[in-house]
C-alpha cells in the first residue's frame, strides 16, 4: 500500500506542485508495466514517511504524463530527480537504496 505522503504529480500540476514548491522535492518518474520502478515503490514509500513536512515527495506516471517526462529528459525509468527552488539538484538512475535518497534529502532539507 502507497504512502499517504506520496503525492500524485501530472503535466497539469507540476508547475505548482514541483516548480514553484517553497520545498524541495524528490520526483519518481515511472511506469505501471516497470518492474524496477514497482521494487523502488516501498524505498519511494519510506523516504516520503521519514521526510514528511520537509520534503515534498511524489510519483509520476511516464506513461500518462509524457510532457514532463520529455522535458526533463527522462529515457530511462526508474528516474527519480530532487528538485529545489525549481531546478534539478540530483538525478538518480535506476533502482537506488535507501541511504542514497537519505543522504541527498539530508543536504537540501536538513
Amino acid at each position: 500500500m502507497a504512502s499517504a505522503n506520496v503525492k500524485q504529480f501530472t503535466d497539469a500540476n507540476f508547475q505548482a506542485e514541483v516548480l514553484s514548491s517553497a520545498e524541495p522535492v524528490l520526483v519518481d518518474f515511472w511506469a505501471e508495466w516497470c518492474q524496477p520502478c514497482r521494487m523502488l515503490a516501498p524505498t519511494i514509500d519510506k523516504v516520503a514517511d521519514r521526510f514528511a513536512g520537509k520534503v515534498k515527495v511524489g510519483k509520476m506516471d511516464t506513461d500518462e504524463n509524457q510532457q514532463t517526462a520529455v522535458k526533463f529528459g527522462i529515457t530511462a525509468i526508474p528516474t527519480v530527480i530532487l528538485f529545489k527552488d525549481g531546478k534539478v539538484v540530483k538525478r538518480f538512475v535506476g533502482l537506488q537504496g535507501e541511504g542514497e535518497f537519505v543522504n541527498a534529502l539530508q543536504a537540501v532539507a536538513g
